[in-house]
């Protein structure tokens, strides 16, 4: 399915090739793309930009992917986020789970899975009506 409104998903991940293989997952599927090399500059994006859910690799210089998330937390409240990770553990999923991220990922990632939880976590989060772009779904 492609969605026929604009969601934006920021990527974020220290590995180039990491990074456009999830543009390529996700761009045909109808979102548009936001490309972070690191903590600070996916921050410095959530300030600047309008964004929908976030990808995360765990793992980055200076900023994991969880600190990333809870300081994108307090600049936008609560979007949905997906952490991708080499090494997923019980301890990572219970500090995911603090963190309220959506899901974990574990690398290498497949595209269907991708596309899957992207879909679901923008379907969980978000609605839309003809004219009125995204808007944030009751719980």
């Amino acid at each position: 399915m492609i969605y026929d409104r604009t969601f934006s998903i920021l990527i974020t991940d220290d590995d180039p090739i990491a990074r456009e293989t999830l543009r390529e997952i996700v761009a045909p599927q109808g979102y548009r793309t936001l490309m972070a090399e690191s903590g600070e500059q996916a921050l410095d994006l959530v300030r600047e930009h309008e964004v929908h859910l976030a990808l995360f690799d765990m793992h980055m210089p200076r900023l994991s992917g969880l600190e990333t998330l809870a300081l994108v937390r307090q600049i936008k409240g609560a979007i949905p986020a997906i952490l991708i990770t080499g090494d997923q553990d019980e301890n990572l999923m219970r500090r995911a789970l603090s963190e309220h991220a959506f899901c974990v990922l574990a690398k290498p990632v497949s595209k269907s899975a991708v596309i899957y939880v992207v879909h679901r976590a923008i379907d969980k989060y978000y609605k839309w009506q003809l004219g009125d772009g995204p808007t944030r779904m009751e719980n």
